[in-house]
């Protein structure tokens, strides 16, 4: 069975089979834990299940998952037994919701697309002589990319509230860590787990900078033998429609490198992830650990868990 999951505020997000789980502490110490049944587009369309489509179709639908639940953890973390019992917390109207998460959706896309994807297009051709040469034009581009998400991770880190989410994001990697160990699901036996994990959305990530470089250097070079020269804007109209398929061949590697991780391989390949994971994670307390912990036996289903007889093989979800 593939655990997978997140940290959202206060909180952590664990997915299983047909099942999300959401466990937030509330401002008065309490954990507030929910439960929804959960069917994935791959799970309702078998087309969805094809390598690298599912990989392109899945990164949209966790980041929807995600902002979804991250808007449920803010409102639950700022509540009490007060609040709840006095319905402060009621939700809006359904599709009231739709539309606001739908416009956050867009707006994350574009914003991450004009930043990460258009943004260093421009600074690679203002900046560097190499338009017309495939591979260093994408090189160098790649290189910015990389830099301006170290940068940015970096930046943020030193924010209370996202040092507080690094910290659940370790949490979470430690729970899933003693899941698929066949450990008991407790504070004790998750605390002596790494908090860097190979299938983290973090690595996948990192494949995805990485993967463009090579995709991207070989659609330039066909682009040339077609026309002759390139520029950004051709390289804007060729390599956009194709970001679904660089999300797709990266899932694809960090799949295969999770199933191999222990060969020197599959070692090299999650590398830069987990050191990228030393940035993104932090180590948690008790009490986060509690939090990940009870996320994770409602996923599962159980209130009290026995351990599987046998350590879960690591077959890659996004942790």
């Amino acid at each position: 069975m593939a655990i997978g999951g997140q940290a959202v505020i206060e909180g952590v997000m664990m997915r299983a089979p047909g099942v999300i789980a959401t466990a937030v502490r509330r401002a008065d110490g309490v954990i507030t834990t929910r439960t929804e049944a959960h069917r994935s587009l791959g799970e309702r369309f078998p087309i969805f299940k094809w390598p690298v489509v599912r990989g392109a179709l899945g990164l949209v639908e966790m980041m929807v998952i995600g902002i979804r639940t991250l808007n449920y953890s803010a409102e639950i973390s700022l509540t009490s037994s007060a609040d709840a019992d006095s319905g402060a917390s009621s939700s809006s109207p359904a599709g009231s919701q739709r539309l606001r998460l739908g416009v956050t959706v867009g707006f994350a896309l574009i914003a991450g697309v004009a930043l990460f994807f258009a943004l260093p297009l421009f600074l690679t051709s203002i900046l560097f002589s190499v338009e017309q040469d495939p591979f260093w034009f994408n090189l160098v581009a790649g290189a910015i990319r990389v830099v301006m998400l170290l940068g940015y991770l970096g930046v943020i880190s030193t924010m209370r509230d996202v040092r507080r989410l690094f910290e659940y994001h370790g949490a979470e990697h430690k729970a899933v860590f003693a899941f698929e160990l066949g450990l008991p699901l407790e504070v004790g036996a998750a605390a002596a787990q790494s908090r860097f994990h190979p299938r983290c959305g973090t690595s996948f990530l990192l494949l995805v900078m990485l993967s463009a470089i090579l995709l991207f250097s070989i659609v330039d070079a066909v682009t040339i033998l077609w026309i002759g020269k390139l520029t950004v804007l051709t390289r804007l109209v060729t390599h956009l429609p194709l970001i679904p398929l660089v999300g797709g061949l990266s899932y694809e590697l960090i799949r295969l490198s999770a199933r191999y991780s222990r060969s020197v391989v599959g070692r090299l390949m999650v590398a830069p992830g987990l050191w990228l994971q030393r940035v993104t994670t932090r180590e948690p307390d008790a009490g986060q650990l509690e939090v990940a912990l009870a996320a994770l036996r409602s996923a599962l289903g159980r209130e009290s868990v026995s351990p599987p007889l046998a350590p879960r093989s690591m077959e890659p979800s996004p942790v």
